[in-house]
């Protein structure tokens, strides 16, 4: 029996160039109360203090409470974030919220913080790219503004790390902490938001992710060595792609804002672009690794610092798990 014909838009409907420009608006961020030193940390696990921080740079992280879920940090980095950008929240039409470490599978979390902050109008959902996501969900949030699918994109990068890592695993529990970071994406005459140069390697997904244990239990597991080689060998490529998209060279790069993966892989990822140590923003230092929501709250800290000026180019770059990654060049508020 033959299938009946499907009637096709034309082919034009497509391919309709974007209408509009795409800039970031707000930045903001949120970082829980209690903050873990090396110290508080090290009597814990089986290493010292002396070690954790030669092994991964890091000193302190932050550690949620109980009354600090995913959606309480989000709203508190999302709420920050539309104040700066001074809009109306009627005119919010979208909110993306990157995020691994959600316990319950549905429903997403993005519709929840959408209705705390009190966004009526605004579309929302829940993207896991994990250290990627908030590069991958500014991406989605630029193309929905050029495309004039929105006027204003709310999007989240929010982690609680601490629920999924084994006290027992030096590797990941001295690492990883939680956090929220912001930012809000809105139409522009001019776009300040480069094409995402993005990919994934899924023949090395068990390099970082999920491991059952006998309890029953679900944890972090990493193979750090690979996945240091595996980021510092693909990440400057990408790095460079991207700011060949967007009409720019590594040169012209002001800031760059890398996942906070470990301060090794920052320093070698700094030195293999040949880019000043003092336009490298390290946050990993005092905040950890927390996955999507290591970018912005990069990104907040470098607004907040008052280093930089608006329209400063800034290279992004999210890669982790999965294997997923993505860069894109942003312009500051």
């Amino acid at each position: 029996m033959s299938q009946p014909e499907v009637e096709k838009a034309p082919l034009e409907t497509y391919l309709t160039p974007p209408t509009h420009g795409s800039r970031i608006t707000g930045i903001a961020a949120y970082r829980p109360t209690r903050l873990l030193s090396n110290e508080e940390l090290s009597p814990r696990t089986t290493v010292s203090p002396q070690w954790i921080e030669q092994r991964t740079g890091i000193k302190t992280r932050h550690h949620a409470s109980e009354a600090e879920d995913l959606v309480t940090m989000s709203v508190a980095a999302g709420e920050k974030a539309l104040v700066m950008a001074d809009i109306d929240p009627a005119e919010v039409d979208l909110t993306i919220v990157a995020t691994a470490t959600r316990k319950r599978r549905m429903p997403g979390i993005a519709p929840e913080v959408a209705s705390r902050i009190g966004l009526p109008n605004s579309g929302a959902y829940d993207l896991n790219a994990v250290c990627a996501g908030f590069t991958y969900s500014m991406a989605m949030a630029s193309n929905a503004v050029r495309l004039g699918e929105a006027r204003h994109v709310l999007v989240v990068g929010a982690e609680r790390t601490s629920d999924w890592i084994d006290p027992n695993d030096p590797d990941t529990f001295v690492i990883f902490g939680d956090g929220a970071g912001a930012a809000v994406v809105s139409r522009s005459e001019h776009t300040g938001i480069g094409p995402a140069v993005w990919g994934s390697d899924g023949a090395r997904h068990s390099v970082l992710g999920l491991t059952e244990r006998p309890d029953g239990r679900e944890y972090v597991a990493m193979n750090g060595p690979l996945v240091y080689k595996w980021s510092t060998a693909t990440m400057p490529d990408v790095a460079h792609r991207a700011c060949a998209v967007a009409g720019i060279t590594m040169a012209d790069i002001d800031w760059f804002v890398p996942h906070q993966a470990n301060n090794r892989i920052i320093k070698t990822l700094t030195r293999e672009l040949e880019l000043p140590p003092e336009r490298v923003v390290n946050d990993v230092v005092d905040t950890g690794n927390t996955s999507a929501a290591s970018v912005p709250l990069a990104l907040s800290r470098l607004y907040d610092s008052g280093r930089s000026t608006p329209g400063d180019h800034v290279l992004l770059l999210g890669f982790g798990a999965g294997l997923t990654y993505a860069g894109q060049v942003v312009r500051m508020p």
